[in-house]
């Protein structure tokens, strides 16, 4: 420390008036400070750890100090020892002082900055990807989608193996409920529809006309109708391009220049495209405009769409109204008021409608996963 007071020379950033003071070090609030003495007037105490050193300054009369943050006031004290004092009780001299006017400035447009990124990622990009949605080819959006099914079963098996059903009697049920639910429909592209085998209670649609059911959705269904008023329902999300949009809003800019060019490979299809769409979580509209599109093919075809809503009970007493195993059908709120919907909007009696499934057949999509 000192051996004595050293005699600096102190500028109140107030006036251009020189104040010589006596300078020593002390501790302050349990903490090593500069005490700093003006002749009738209290002292004034600058931590340490709060010491900046000014460079680059004109007349080289010692080392030159301001309390970083606390205006404009400096402290010149001459070179020799008190200066190597300082120097090695002040860790901090060399970092760059931050004036609360720059703090100010930096919050304003830190601050700025982010209402920005919000706007695109909130407004702007969710518009980009509506409108891009409906300008992709068909022929990109299938390629986009065979890659991401492919990612999925890598996802879920963690190698190379499929995780497809393909037992023929299964498959031939599963063609036949397509079928029926599909007569006359303006689907853009060709519909892919399979089963995987997991215990997952669990459907979704991927870009491209691909739709995935997985096995333990099938086996917790006690009738063929309930399976068909969910496949319909994503279905409806395919009509609509929804898993489309939510590719794109999920990949950001990378996914919508990748599907503008065509670029399938990097890694936003990898990750972004596998996660959010086996747990796809679309907005309340696009949810109520697939419901609306099942019960409008259950009627179409002569199938009632209250074993839809019965599926949607079943969610709900297993997971609750919002949350499931993984599932999508599960995680979105309001499944009560949905499967009201289901009931509400049935044409056909549960008790006089011709039975998607014949009782074997139901059984041969039941075991379609061997």
């Amino acid at each position: 420390m000192f051996r004595s007071d050293v005699t600096a020379k102190y500028f109140d950033g107030q006036s251009a008036r020189v104040h010589m003071v006596a300078v020593t070090v002390c501790d302050h609030l349990g903490a090593p400070a500069l005490e700093i003495v003006q002749p009738d007037k209290p002292p004034l105490y600058w931590p340490t750890l709060a010491l900046r050193e000014l460079t680059d300054q004109a007349r080289d009369e010692g080392i030159v100090l301001q309390l970083d943050g606390e205006g404009e006031a400096r402290l010149i004290i001459p070179h020799g020892h008190a200066e190597d004092v300082i120097r090695q009780i002040s860790p901090n001299l060399r970092k760059r002082p931050v004036k609360k006017t720059m703090l100010r400035k930096l919050m304003f447009w830190g601050g700025g900055a982010a209402a920005s990124v919000a706007l695109i990622l909130l407004v702007i990009l969710p518009a980009m990807s509506d409108q891009l949605a409906t300008m992709i080819p068909p022929q990109r959006e299938a390629a986009l989608g065979r890659t991401a099914l492919k990612q999925i079963e890598r996802f879920m098996l963690g190698s190379q193996k499929s995780l497809t059903c393909t037992d023929k009697a299964g498959v031939k049920a599963l063609d036949k409920m397509i079928a029926r639910l599909t007569e006359g429909a303006d689907i853009p592209y060709d519909l892919n529809v399979q089963v995987f085998d997991h215990k997952m209670v669990n459907a979704f649609a991927v870009p491209g006309g691909n739709v995935v059911i997985f096995d333990g959705l099938i086996k917790a269904s006690d009738t063929p109708e309930e399976v068909a008023g969910v496949l319909a329902h994503e279905i409806g999300h395919v009509f609509h391009r929804d898993p489309t949009r939510l590719t794109l809003r999920s990949a950001g800019s990378a996914g919508i220049l990748g599907m503008v060019f065509g670029d399938f490979a990097g890694g936003f299809a990898t990750l972004v495209v596998t996660e959010r769409l086996i747990n796809a979580s679309y907005a309340q509209a696009a949810e109520t405009g697939a419901d609306v599109y099942a019960h409008g093919v259950l009627r179409k075809t002569g199938l009632p769409s209250a074993p839809m809503g019965d599926f949607f009970d079943k969610l709900k007493k297993k997971n609750g109204d919002d949350k499931g195993l993984m599932s999508h059908l599960a995680s979105h709120p309001n499944l009560a008021g949905r499967a009201k919907a289901a009931r509400d909007a049935s044409a056909v009696s549960v008790d006089d409608f011709e039975a998607i499934l014949t009782k074997a057949e139901w059984q041969d999509l039941r075991g379609i996963c061997g």
